[in-house]
């Protein structure tokens, strides 16, 4: 059975309270990259080979990719180890175009000769899915020139896979102690990893060699009360998953917190039960980048909209096209959401996307008004129409990704951000001018429906806010949202000094499932009028 959206979500620790690396997804990357490609060099004559070969066969369009990827994770709980898992894949995929219609072919056995099958595999099968097409596929040319020999690093300080597992036992066991001596009932803590070194070439004369790297340390504390009737957990949402190396454990020391995040737990078990109603509410950044995630990021994906997408999250409020784009209002006049792949340390960084595209920042919402899907090279020629009616190129945003060898490309999104207001606000600044409300930190619980209009969000903590004032730990809190209502609440937003990225590993979508990981950045908000019940309420 294939594990659900929310499965995929809740891998993800996600979020930061912190500001980490939050205020640089503000600025485009300083280039990290090496002089030359680290991996295997027979790996570009590989790609161009299966090109060849595809060309050859009788293919318009081919693109080639071969990845070695390693992953490791390893988790605790108390003063053991839990489990320890290293795996590795390797492998090509060959994706062509013959008369309109796609083919793709992969294997794991990079040889010259299994290269040339593979890609010739691709064009028969191409060949054969012209019978069942509709419309022929058209692609967007690039908005750049080829790049022949294009190369890109995730911008890491220390390989993670060059430390041994016992010293990332060692800090996890430390951080247990830490919570442990705080007073913690229970304590788990775990770390994941992921290197993946790609090489992509296409018949556009584009070849790149990337290597991406990302890293999230975790833990979550759990108290019990005394009479044994109630538990209270405290997820380390101040350390977001990020697309860096071991620096992001050693940087964020979790034994540092642990004490902090049992102390928490422990104030959740005497938290007052909120009381239903309408509230102010002010939106922490390790919160709102979930919201963000389902309620903006799942509904501009582009096949979402044209409902060619439906799996895991659904379709979208944002269709049809035509009637939506450049006319629907999201929020108001300072509500700006921009797209990238360039930020420095998201999860979503890269230099080319998977067919060869340097991604571009895009903003999906400008000045409150919805102006823009993502896109790849197929679907930015579905709306050729909106483009040319409004006088700008035709052309991908870069948002193709596979998550192996094996699997075709298709659209996933980049970081997706609620861009800072103009005011230097921070998240005191929005509980300061809060006369009855209610702050939330953390990501929690969540249900969507189909179209992401009408939703359900939990957290990690709650607190009542009174005149200015936060007076004392709520529990039992979730707020209900139709999306428009909830985002053209929003009147007021944190600064640049308050932006900070949250994000999720495993984000899930298409049949086969796919996972791909995204980072959303935001300030703090405050949305008026928020409908709140109480989820511990059984009667």
């Amino acid at each position: 059975m294939t594990a659900s959206r929310r499965e995929f979500l809740q891998q993800s620790a996600a979020a930061a309270a912190a500001a980490g690396l939050a205020s640089s997804a503000l600025a485009h990357p300083v280039s990290a990259a090496p002089p030359i490609f680290q991996g295997d060099p027979s790996h570009k004559e590989l790609v161009l080979r299966a090109i060849d070969a595809a060309k050859a066969a009788g293919a318009e369009y081919a693109d080639a990719r071969i990845s070695s990827a390693r992953s490791q994770n390893i988790g605790t709980r108390e003063r053991r180890v839990t489990n320890i898992g290293d795996n590795e894949t390797f492998g090509f995929g060959v994706r062509v175009l013959v008369g309109g219609a796609w083919g793709f072919a992969a294997s794991s056995n990079l040889t010259p000769d299994e290269v040339t099958r593979v890609a010739r595999q691709a064009v028969a099968q191409a060949k054969a899915n012209r019978a069942a097409m509709v419309k022929p596929v058209q692609l967007a040319p690039i908005h750049h020139p080829p790049v022949p020999n294009g190369v890109w690093r995730s911008p890491i300080r220390i390989d993670p896979f060059t430390v041994a597992i016992e010293d990332k036992v060692a800090y996890l066991l430390e951080a247990n102690a830490a919570a442990m001596a705080a007073g913690a009932r229970f304590v788990n803590s775990n770390m994941f990893f992921l290197k993946d070194e790609k090489t992509f070439a296409s018949t556009l004369g584009t070849v790149t060699q990337q290597t991406i790297f990302r890293a999230q340390p975790g833990m979550t504390v759990t108290m019990v009360s005394a009479d044994n009737r109630d538990f209270q957990t405290r997820q380390s949402t101040d350390i977001q998953p990020k697309g860096l190396g071991y620096e992001h454990v050693l940087d964020n020391d979790m034994k540092r917190h642990a004490a902090r995040w049992v102390e928490e737990a422990k104030q959740k078990l005497t938290a007052k039960p909120v009381e239903v109603g309408r509230y102010d509410l002010i939106l922490h950044p390790s919160h709102l980048w979930l919201t963000i995630h389902e309620a903006i990021a799942h509904p501009t994906e582009l096949d979402r909209a044209y409902g060619f997408e439906a799996n895991y999250a659904g379709t979208s409020y944002l269709s049809p096209p035509e009637e939506k784009l450049g006319k629907f209002r999201m929020g108001p006049s300072f509500m700006n959401i921009l797209a990238d792949r360039s930020a420095p340390g998201s999860l979503s960084a890269c230099g080319w996307d998977d067919e060869g595209v340097a991604p571009e920042d895009f903003h999906i919402v400008k000045d409150g008004i919805f102006v823009d899907y993502q896109t790849t090279r197929e679907q930015a020629m579905w709306l050729d129409w909106w483009y040319k009616q409004n006088g700008r190129p035709t052309r991908s945003h870069g948002c193709s990704y596979a998550q192996t060898w094996a699997d075709v490309q298709f659209q996933r999104m980049p970081n997706v951000n609620l861009m800072p207001g103009e005011q230097d606000l921070v998240w005191e600044d929005l509980i300061a001018a809060t006369e009855n409300g209610i702050a939330i930190i953390g990501d929690g619980s969540f249900s969507i429906d189909q179209q992401r209009y009408n939703a359900q969000f939990g957290g990690q903590l709650f607190y009542e806010v009174k005149n200015g004032r936060i007076t004392g730990m709520l529990k039992d809190v979730a707020y209900q949202i139709r999306t428009p209502e909830f985002w053209n609440a929003l009147d007021m937003i944190g600064g640049k000094r308050s932006y900070e990225l949250g994000g999720a590993f495993g984000d899930g979508k298409g049949q086969p499932a796919q996972s791909n990981a995204v980072s959303h950045g935001c300030p703090p908000t405050r949305h008026k009028q928020i409908n709140i019940i109480n989820t511990g309420r059984t009667a």
